[in-house]
C-alpha cells in the first residue's frame, strides 16, 4: 500500500517562502532505518512521521543525516496536513507525542499557534573559535538544552550579512547555533539558525529556536507577546506568547506537494 506524503512550506502563507517539510503519514509503525532513509530521500531540513496513537499522534522528526528531539516547523507542518485532510476535525486540538513529551497545536484566526516548553538560554563563556566562525562580534553568547549556542549581536545589517565558516562550524558540539539581534523595524527581533553537525547549513525559520528567543527577548523587552523574523535566503514570520513555562509560538502554513511513497515500511 502507497504511504501519503506531503511538502509544505512553514511559517509562510504563501508557496515558496518559510521552510519547507515533508510530512509522512503512516498507518503501521516504521523502522528507524526506514524513516532516516526516507528523510534522506526528501533532503529537506526535517521530515516528519506520524502515528495515530490513542487521542493524538505519535510523532517523530528526522533531518537528512538523524533523528532530533524537536522540530518546530516540522510539528507546524505536521498539524497542517491533519487538519487540512480531514484526519483532525476543524477545531479540534492537534495532540503530539514526541521525544520532547506532549506537544499540542491550535487554529487561531488563521494561524496554528504551538504550546512548546520554555527553554531560555544559559550564559556561558563564549567557546574559542566560535565568533571568529560565525564572522561576528557576540555581545552575549548562552547554550539552550538542545544544546544550541545562543548567539547575540547588536546590528541587524551584520546579521543578515552573516556567512559562517561550516567547516568550522561544524566541528562544535552542539545541534546548531542560533544569532540574533533586536530588528531595526516592523519586529520585536529577527534570528538566523545554522545547523551544519545535523546536515543542515542554515534552516530557513526554526521554530524550536524560538522557545530559547521567546523568553530571552521578552525578558530584555518586557512583553509578553512578540513578533519576529528569522532571516534567512527564503524567511518566515512567528508570533510568540510567553505563557510561564510554556512558550505558544504561531506561524501558517501552506501545502505545496502531495505524493505516495511507494517504497514501503
Amino acid at each position: 500500500m502507497a504511504i501519503p506524503i506531503y511538502q509544505v512550506d512553514a511559517f509562510s502563507a504563501v508557496p515558496w517562502r518559510g521552510n519547507p517539510a515533508a510530512v509522512c503519514l503512516l498507518d503501521q509503525p516504521a523502522a528507524e532505518e526506514w524513516m532516516q532513509a526516507v528523510a534522506a530521500e526528501m533532503n529537506l531540513s526535517e521530515t516528519a512521521f506520524l502515528l495515530a496513537e490513542g487521542d493524538g499522534w505519535r510523532l517523530r522528526w528526522f533531518t537528512p543525516r538523524l533523528e532530533v528531539d524537536l522540530c518546530g516547523h516540522a510539528t507546524l507542518a505536521a498539524a497542517h496536513v491533519l487538519w487540512e485532510t480531514g484526519r483532525l476535525a476543524a477545531g479540534a486540538e492537534a495532540r503530539f507525542f514526541t521525544r520532547s513529551g506532549l506537544l499540542t497545536a491550535q487554529q487561531r484566526d488563521g494561524w496554528i499557534e504551538m504550546s512548546f516548553p520554555s527553554t531560555p538560554p544559559k550564559q556561558i563563556e563564549p567557546p574559542p573559535g566560535l565568533a571568529e566562525a560565525l564572522g561576528v562580534s557576540p555581545r552575549y553568547v548562552g547554550i539552550t538544552n538542545q544544546p544550541d549556542y545562543f548567539v547575540v549581536i547588536d546590528e541587524e545589517d551584520k546579521l543578515r550579512a552573516c556567512t559562517p565558516d561550516f567547516v568550522r562550524l561544524v566541528q562544535f558540539p552542539v545541534r546548531g547555533v542560533i544569532l540574533t539581534c533586536r530588528s531595526g523595524g516592523g519586529f520585536d527581533f529577527v534570528s538566523r539558525f545554522f545547523a551544519p553537525r545535523a546536515g543542515v547549513a542554515e534552516d530557513p525559520v526554526t521554530g524550536s529556536a524560538h522557545a530559547a528567543l521567546g523568553p530571552y527577548w521578552g525578558a530584555l523587552l518586557f512583553k509578553d507577546t512578540l513578533e519576529t523574523y528569522q532571516a534567512s535566503p527564503r524567511g518566515g514570520t512567528l508570533r510568540i506568547r510567553l505563557a510561564g513555562e510554556r512558550v505558544l509560538i504561531s506561524g501558517q502554513a501552506v501545502t505545496v506537494l502531495k505524493g505516495e511513497l511507494t517504497a514501503q515500511v
